[in-house]
Formats: structure tokens, sequence, C-alpha cells
């Protein structure tokens, strides 16, 4: 008797990527949260930002980017992200992370229907608590954040075991929070999207 033919199970679409501005698209380290004056260099796209931002484009899956620098900064420090992607500004002075509302309110913004789906990706504790409070999926960035707070030509002047301690302790630190992935850089993220795919196809919820 000839077997049955099944077809193979397909992952499940993203609903939404929300990122986190500084420490995850921009400003590698989050230096402007320190310093409070962005420069040119914080404004430059962080490794692997705009390859993931194509690649969720070309999906058509939609995103967002949250912050809670004052607009006058935020403005500076997107310039060179594409149009496509919204900002979202939600007021620091309401509910402010880790209160879920930020992440719920860029969602409405996306006209986004269900939080099943949707994934927020950050290199700031506060916001991934924040994403953790509102039921998404979340993604911290070991290295880019605020964790680590170096700036790129610094990163690469530390020796391969100064930046494995510094990845190691921020990387337990971010699993500490709950966080359901930790990548080192948005250069691993279309590898760990596939992976919470995946999960969601066994059934795992965040």
């Amino acid at each position: 008797m000839p077997r049955a033919e099944t077809s193979p199970l397909i992952a499940p679409r993203l609903t939404a990527v929300l990122f986190g501005l500084s420490g995850c698209l921009v400003d590698f380290g989050a230096r402007t949260r320190q310093s409070g004056t962005p420069t040119a260099e914080h404004a430059e796209a962080t490794f692997g930002a705009m390859d993931s931002l194509s690649s969720l484009q070309r999906q058509q899956i939609p995103c967002a980017w949250l912050d809670e620098l004052p607009p006058a900064l935020t403005h500076s420090l997107a310039a060179a992200l594409p149009d496509w992607i919204k900002p979202s500004q939600h007021p620091t002075t309401i509910n402010p992370w880790p209160a879920p509302n930020a992440c719920w309110q860029a969602l409405m913004a996306l006209n986004v229907e269900r939080l099943d789906g949707c994934v927020l990706v950050s290199g700031e504790p506060r916001l991934l608590q924040s994403g953790l409070n509102a039921g998404l999926w979340t993604i911290g960035l070991a290295s880019c954040g605020s964790l680590c707070g170096l700036a790129p030509s610094e990163w690469q002047a530390l020796s391969q075991k100064e930046r494995e301690h510094l990845r190691g302790k921020a990387t337990m630190q971010l699993f500490g929070l709950g966080v359901h992935s930790v990548i080192d850089h948005l250069g691993e993220l279309d590898t760990c999207l596939a992976d919470i795919s995946l999960r969601r196809l066994k059934g795992e919820k965040p």
C-alpha cells in the first residue's frame, strides 16, 4: 500500500518587528545615552542593520523603531535609516519603559491586529523588559547595546578574549531578563528570526 505523502509544515510568517534605535539600528554602544549629544558616528547604522531591514522589507513585514531619547536626538540618529521604517515616539512621562505601552503603541501605529508573531529587537534591557511585558518575542543584542557601551573602534581594539568576556557578561544579563534569544549584532538577525519562526511552528509561545 503506497504511503500517503505529507505536506511539509511551513513556518508562520512574522507579524511585525520592532527595533530599538540607539544601540540597535544605529549608535553602536548606545553612547548617545551617555553623552546626550549624537555625533555623525552615532548616526551610522550598526553592522547588519541595513541588510536586516532590507530583508524584512522584501518579506513585507512591517517594522518600527522605538527610543526614549528626546525627538530632536532621535531625528538626528535615524537620519540614515530608510523612510519606510516608522518611528514610534512614546511620551516618556506616560507609562515609561519597562511598561508595555510603548510597544503596544508602536504596533498599533503599524496597524498590527495581533500580538502573535510580533518581535522586539534591542540592546537596551529596559526596552526588552517592556517587550516582555507586552507579550512579544524578544531578541537581545549583546555587543552593540548599552551593556557593553563601547564605540565600534573601542570594541575592535579589544582582544578576542576581552570581547568574549564582555559579550558573555552581557548575554547572561539579557538572558537573566528572560529574553527569548541573544545575538551579537543585527548581522545574525535573519537566522535568529528563522529560529523563532520554527519555535512558533512547534507551538512555543513568548
